[in-house]
């Protein structure tokens, strides 16, 4: 409850919002342009096929899907980091949750690559951390530490998830740019929406029901001809 308050009066300082916009640029080294989050299996199977289909797709994984449990756990690693409370129970958590094998290379891999890279930026936090961590607790604790408020680093963290994904999306379809651009516009809604739901809420709403696209990061580690490693 201390943190919610906290978060409720914090305002997002132009160094806070500096070092947030360096950490969700796509040039920010976690390798996140090397996954598709099962998308290309999708693609490959026919399930998503135009724009709409990308829209509804991502608008799942943000509301009941993955993107929407990383919210979730960033904002619990955000609020534990604050309260210097245990990160490492959180972090088994959010690596037992991955569905799939790639799921767990590519919450994992990037997670330690996001903690290298915002080392950067020196903080106590780092040694709270366990050495394994999957990345939506990496952002959320190096977010908390580094006094970004909850609200905006659910929020950036959402819109990096959804525009990679984009951009993957334009690389296996035949979409452009303008398309994409489409998509991430009449997704703003649901990625605010999305944000201020699991900025308040707690461990005990983590769940998905995206199940196709589940089975098609499964299915995606036997796919034979493939771009991305997820």
């Amino acid at each position: 409850m201390r943190a919610a308050i906290i978060t409720m009066n914090e305002a997002l300082s132009n160094q806070a919002l500096l070092r947030l916009m360096s950490w969700m640029s796509p040039s920010f080294p976690v390798g996140a342009f090397a996954y598709s989050h099962g998308l290309e299996k999708a693609v490959d199977g026919g399930w998503i096929s135009n724009v709409q289909d990308l829209q509804d797709w991502l608008t799942d994984l943000m509301t009941v899907g993955s993107a929407w449990n990383d919210a979730i756990l960033l904002a619990e690693s955000w609020r534990r980091a604050r309260l210097d409370d245990d990160l490492a129970e959180l972090a088994e958590l959010g690596e037992a949750l991955a569905a799939t094998g790639e799921r767990h290379l590519e919450t994992m891999k990037q997670g330690a690559a996001f903690l290298d890279a915002a080392s950067a930026w020196p903080s106590p936090v780092f040694d709270q951390l366990p050495g394994r961590c999957p990345l939506p607790v990496a952002v959320g604790a190096v977010a908390g530490a580094g006094g970004i408020p909850l609200n905006p680093a659910v929020t950036a963290y959402l819109h990096a998830f959804t525009a990679n994904l984009v951009q993957a999306s334009l690389r296996l379809m035949s979409l452009g740019q303008r398309d994409g651009v489409k998509v991430l516009a009449a997704l703003e809604n649901a990625i605010a929406r999305t944000a201020e739901q699991a900025s308040g809420t707690s461990i005990d709403e983590l769940g998905s029901a995206t199940f196709l696209s589940e089975i098609a990061s499964m299915n995606h580690e036997t796919q034979r001809s493939r771009i991305f490693r997820s």
